[in-house]
C-alpha cells in the first residue's frame, strides 16, 4: 500500500469468527487506508486487548457475550477516550444501546457504504478538533506537548502512543499547528520550541 494511505489499527470484537474474519477482510480492502484490523472473541479479550494497546477504532458486537456494556467499558479504560466505537449490527439490537456507538456497521453493507461511513466518522473527528483549534490562534496545551514531541524526534505513532491520541489525531493537530504559526519545516519548529522555551537545547542537541 501507498505510504500516503492512512493507517489504522481498528480490533474487531466479535464472538463468530466466520463474521469477525470477514469484517477483518473487508477492512483490508478498504482504499487510501492501511488498515490493521485485531481480532478478539469475547469482552474478556477486548478489555485485556485495551489494557496493554492503543486501537483507533474498536467494531464490537452489542450482542458480544449476551450485551455488551460499552458506558461501563469506557469508564473502565479512561485512556481509550479518542477511541471510536462502531456497532457491528448481526441481529435487532435495541436503538437505545446503539446511542452509544459513534457509528455502526451492519453484516449486510457492502465495501463502499463500510467505507463512506468510515470516512465520515473521521471526517467528523477532524472536524471537532479543528473547530476545537480554531477558536484561537495560539497554541492549545495539546498542540504545544506535540511540538516538543515533534522536535524531540518523535514519530507520529510514538507520540501518539505516549499522549494517548489516535494516529489520525496527531497527523490533524500537526497540520493546525504549521497553519497557525506558518512553520512548515522541522527546523523551523525547532527554533519555534527553543525561543518559545518548550524545550531545552540540551533536549535536542543531538538531534541538531
Amino acid at each position: 500500500m501507498s505510504s500516503n494511505n492512512l493507517s489504522l489499527k481498528i480490533v474487531v470484537a466479535e464472538s463468530s469468527v466466520i463474521i469477525r474474519s470477514g469484517v477483518s477482510a473487508v477492512l483490508r480492502r478498504i482504499p487510501n487506508f492501511d488498515i490493521h484490523p485485531v481480532e478478539v472473541n469475547s469482552a474478556e479479550g477486548l478489555g485485556h486487548y485495551a489494557n496493554l494497546h492503543q486501537p483507533d477504532i474498536i467494531i464490537i458486537n452489542p450482542a458480544l457475550d449476551g450485551w455488551f456494556n460499552l458506558p461501563a467499558f469506557k469508564a473502565e479504560h479512561p485512556r481509550l477516550a479518542g477511541v471510536k466505537y462502531i456497532a457491528l449490527i448481526s441481529s435487532v439490537t435495541n436503538n437505545n444501546v446503539l446511542k452509544e456507538y459513534d457509528e455502526r456497521f451492519s453484516i449486510c453493507d457492502d465495501l463502499d457504504i463500510i467505507t463512506a461511513k468510515l470516512n465520515s466518522l473521521l471526517r467528523n473527528d477532524e472536524e471537532e478538533e479543528e473547530e476545537k483549534d480554531n477558536e484561537s490562534d495560539t497554541l492549545s496545551q495539546r498542540e504545544k506537548e506535540i511540538v516538543t514531541c515533534v522536535v524531540k524526534g518523535m514519530t507520529n505513532k510514538a507520540i501518539a502512543e505516549k499522549l494517548f491520541l489516535s494516529i489520525h489525531t496527531v497527523i490533524t493537530h500537526r497540520r493546525n499547528i504549521a497553519r497557525k504559526l506558518q512553520i512548515h519545516s522541522p527546523a523551523g519548529l525547532t527554533i519555534y520550541a527553543i525561543v518559545n522555551k518548550l524545550v531545552e537545547l540540551s533536549d535536542i542537541k543531538e538531534k541538531l
